[in-house]
C-alpha cells in the first residue's frame, strides 16, 4: 500500500487587494518577483489546462494549470520535475481585514525515485519549507512597495 503523499501548507499576509495579488501566481505573473523564473508557454496562459515548463536549478519541470478561479483567488497546478517528483501547488488568496489578502500556498508532492522522495523530504521539511515561503512574502511585499 503506498503512502499518504506528503504536504505543506503555509500562509501570509500581504498589504494589497486580492485582484493586484492572485495574478502574480500565475506563470507570468511570477516573473515580477520571483528571480530566475522564466517560464516557458507550451499552451494557453493561465486558464484550466494551460501547460508550461520551467528550469530551476538545472531541474526540469512541466506544469499545468488544473483549476484557475480568480474571482475566488484559487489557482492550482499539477507538476513533473522529472526524474523527481510530482504533484500539485495550490494557492488561495483570500480578503484579509484593512484591504489586504491572505495567501495561503500547499505543496503536495511525492518523489517517483529514490533521489525524488529525498528532494520531497528536503523541500517540505517544516523549517524549509516556511523560509521558502517567508522568502516569497518578503520578494513580492518588495515588488509591491515599489
Amino acid at each position: 500500500m503506498s503512502e499518504t503523499p506528503a504536504s505543506q501548507v503555509r500562509s501570509f499576509h500581504l498589504v494589497a487587494p486580492v485582484a493586484r495579488v492572485f495574478p502574480l501566481f500565475t506563470a507570468l505573473g511570477e516573473k515580477a518577483w520571483a528571480e530566475g523564473w522564466a517560464p516557458e508557454l507550451l499552451s494557453g496562459q493561465e486558464e484550466r489546462g494551460s501547460v508550461f515548463r520551467t528550469v530551476h536549478d538545472g531541474r526540469e519541470t512541466t506544469w499545468i494549470v488544473v483549476d484557475y478561479r480568480p474571482a475566488e483567488g484559487r489557482v492550482s497546478y499539477a507538476r513533473l520535475a522529472h526524474d523527481s517528483n510530482m504533484g500539485l501547488v495550490d494557492v488561495h488568496c483570500s480578503p484579509a481585514g484593512g484591504g489586504g489578502t491572505e495567501v495561503t500556498v500547499r505543496y503536495t508532492l511525492t518523489g517517483v525515485n529514490p533521489q525524488g522522495e529525498a528532494f520531497v523530504a528536503e523541500f517540505l521539511d517544516a523549517g524549509h519549507y516556511s523560509r521558502m515561503i517567508e522568502g516569497w512574502h518578503a520578494a513580492i511585499a518588495k515588488m509591491l512597495s515599489r
